[in-house]
Parts: C-alpha cells; sequence; structure tokens
C-alpha cells in the first residue's frame, strides 16, 4: 500500500490496529504515546519510527490515526502551540476514533481543517480481539469525500462501517451506545447479584436469562465473568464511567430526564472511586454481590 500510516496513542486498541493494517500491506511509518516504552516496542516490532514528538509523526505519515482517552488528551495533540500534529499538516488526513464528545470531535476537524489537513472519526463499538483481527465496528463522520477516499484502509479494520454524517454525529451515537450497553450491564450485575443472594444457581439463572428478555449481548461478554469475578480488561471501568457522563450530559443538554443513565454513571464513579477502574466493566458486579466490595 502507498499510504504510510502515523499512530498516536499505542495502547491495545491502538496497537493491535497498527498491526492489523502492517499485516494487510499498510506501511506503519511512525508510532506516538506518551507511554514511550509501549510506542518503542510497538515500533520495534512493526520496523516503525518511534515519534518523540507528534510532529514527527505528521511528517512521516500520510493518514495518521489517533486512539486517546478523553477531551483533553484529543485537544491537546490537535493544539495551537508547542508540539502538535498539525505542525506541517498541510495535505495530511487524520482518522480519529477516541470516544470523546461530539463538540470535542467538531472541533478537531475545525482545527485540522485550519492547519489545511483533512479528518474525520471513526468511533469504535468494539474491542481488542476485533481492532486484531480487523472486524471493528466503526461509526464514522465529518466530510463524505473524505471518509469515501479512506473506505479502502477502514475496510481493513472494520466488518461492519457505517457513515453516520457530520462531524460529532457518529460521537453522539457511540455515546448512545455506550450509554445502553453500561445500563444493560449494571442492570446484569444486579440480577446475577440478587440471584446469588436468593441462593439460585448463576449457571441456570443465566441460561434462563439467555432464552427470556433478558437476553443482551453484555449477557454473553459479561455474565460468566461477573459470576466468577474474571475482570480482564477489555473495556475498563473508568472508560464506561467516562462514557456514561458523555452520554448523560447530551441528555442534560436536551432537557432530558435519563435516570437510569444517572444511576449507571454514579455506580462506574463509584467503582472507580474505590480503585476498581482499570478492571473491566463486568468489576460493576463487585458492587452488587454479596460479600464482595458492596
Amino acid at each position: 500500500m502507498s499510504q504510510k500510516i502515523g499512530f498516536v496513542g499505542v495502547g491495545r486498541m491502538g496497537a493491535n490496529m497498527a498491526r492489523r493494517l502492517k499485516d494487510q500491506g499498510y506501511s506503519i511509518a511512525a508510532v506516538y504515546d506518551t507511554a514511550s516504552s509501549l510506542a518503542a516496542e510497538l515500533a520495534s516490532e512493526l520496523s516503525a519510527t518511534h515519534a518523540t514528538t507528534l510532529a514527527d509523526v505528521t511528517a512521516a505519515a500520510d493518514v495518521i490515526i489517533t486512539v486517546v482517552t478523553d477531551d483533553a488528551a484529543q485537544l491537546a495533540i490537535f493544539g495551537d502551540e508547542g508540539d502538535s500534529l498539525l505542525t506541517g499538516a498541510a495535505g495530511k488526513t487524520f482518522i480519529n476514533c477516541a470516544t470523546i464528545t461530539p463538540a470535542t470531535h467538531a472541533e478537531v476537524e475545525k482545527r485540522a481543517h485550519g492547519a489545511g489537513a483533512k479528518s474525520i472519526e471513526a468511533c469504535m463499538a468494539s474491542s481488542i480481539p476485533q481492532a486484531r483481527q480487523g472486524t471493528l465496528y466503526l461509526m464514522c463522520a465529518g466530510d463524505r469525500a473524505v471518509f469515501d477516499e479512506l473506505k479502502p484502509l477502514l475496510d481493513e479494520l472494520s466488518k461492519d462501517l457505517r457513515y453516520i454524517g457530520p462531524a460529532g454525529s457518529a460521537a453522539q451515537v457511540k455515546a448512545l451506545v455506550n450509554m445502553v450497553m453500561n445500563i444493560n450491564t449494571a442492570a446484569l450485575a444486579e440480577g446475577l447479584g440478587l440471584g446469588q443472594a436468593l441462593g439460585l444457581d448463576l449457571d441456570m439463572l443465566r441460561e434462563v436469562f439467555a432464552q427470556t428478555g433478558a437476553n443482551s449481548q453484555v449477557l454473553k461478554t459479561d455474565g460468566e465473568d461477573m459470576q466468577n469475578r474474571d475482570h480482564e480488561c477489555y473495556f475498563s471501568a473508568s472508560h464506561a464511567a467516562k462514557d456514561s457522563t458523555i452520554a448523560w450530559v447530551l441528555g442534560c443538554e436536551q432537557g432530558l430526564n435519563l435516570p437510569l443513565a444517572a444511576a449507571t454513571k454514579l455506580q462506574y464513579e463509584r467503582l472507580t472511586a474505590i480503585g476498581l477502574g482499570a478492571q473491566d466493566k463486568s468489576a460493576i458486579a463487585e458492587l452488587t454481590f454479596k460479600g464482595r466490595h458492596g
């Protein structure tokens, strides 16, 4: 592939996306992370440059994929002063994958355009294995022509690629996806926690849930882990708290009362406050099962 790809943010999602594109024949030109040891290790693995500045990533690549943690980090890498991806960015293209507020995605697109670059958001509704396998569910927003131009590359990362609309709209959809997912996760934790307290066989209970209106995707991914206290992280509790907050704020801005979203937000904030934020979102069961942290 003729396009040179750069990555900013090479935790487990970003690193596995880079590995996937390398497998598909793309040149991974440079990788950067504030945790420089992660970037150095991945650069060695992929025969890429370990960039020590953001500007170096922009200089080395045609397309830069960013996978950072929150609004502050996203705005910082597209800063107006100091080290920035916008340095020498004319003619470059940015694909921004972080789960952040719609307003921040729109602001980043504005800044990129001001520097003569292109930018889209590509919000991910999947986890680490899908990043490695190229089967992410990607929701994209921004200039439709830029999306069409990038579609061959995005198809290598995604099994289901959807264009949503103008900048910020994919982030809105992602916020709602995560809001409903997190509510379902909290509800499942309460159901299984109550089942345990009643002395019910949880294997049986999960089987009944799976065959009735209590079934959900979360039951498939998190139910057994909640029962067995296996909270290896695929989507962290701290990220669930952040994402639940994004959706709750959107609701407040629209004048809506979202009591389930609010309660779920508080549960994940509590989980983070007691030091379990780095565990998987399934760890919310630690607040609902008798004899655990609750």
